[in-house]
């Protein structure tokens, strides 16, 4: 399966993902895609000899519709966004209907939304006082965090002390439940596309 991994910070998911596929030919990925010319994502990506793309921040609806033609030329399939912060263009997620992924922080529909990433998610979940939280993956639509759930994992944060251990609770999961889902799609147990 072709994909394209949409990243914004220093890229642990997107290792993850490499990781995990390391050993097979399921996935290939096409194009790693950012929002951030100086992340660390783009290192990972350069080891790895994969090409990647940087929208430009002033002018970020020309470049989402130039990556929907490249997008569309290179045949990818899977679009995940692996810790991309910005909220994708309507035409470009109208393209990919049912083709798009995200992994969240926290366990929606609970601490999503605008704003609701990295620390700010588990600020937000231990200011809460809950005891449970985990990862979501869910289906991207027009909005942040609102699109159908595909997954989720719990963990337990009873004992947390901190945001920041919450946030290291919460990365480890991330990194197991996003290359299973990804798995799931290629091996057809979660249907996607229109």
């Amino acid at each position: 399966m072709r994909l394209t991994v949409f990243v914004s910070g220093r890229g642990s998911n997107l290792k993850s993902i490499l990781d995990y596929f390391n050993l097979n030919n399921k996935v290939e990925i096409k194009l790693i895609v950012t929002d951030n010319s100086l992340c660390k994502a783009l290192d990972i990506a350069k080891q790895n000899n994969i090409p990647f793309y940087c929208i430009d921040k002033k002018n970020s609806e020309q470049g989402f519709e130039y990556l929907i033609e490249l997008l569309k030329n290179e045949k990818v399939e899977l679009i995940v966004l692996a810790g991309f912060l910005k909220l994708l263009s309507s035409s470009f997620v109208s393209n990919f209907k049912q083709r798009i992924i995200n992994i969240h922080p926290a366990l929606l529909p609970a601490f999503g939304g605008e704003g609701m990433y990295g620390i700010n998610v588990h600020k937000a979940v231990f200011q809460s006082g809950d005891k449970i939280s985990g990862a979501t993956i869910h289906f991207v639509d027009e909005t942040y965090d609102t699109g159908n759930i595909i997954a989720q994992e719990k963990v337990d944060i009873s004992e947390c002390k901190t945001p920041e251990e919450i946030a290291a609770k919460v990365l480890t999961i991330e990194h197991q439940l996003l290359p299973k889902v990804i798995n799931d799609i290629v091996d057809g147990k979660i249907v996607i596309g229109n």
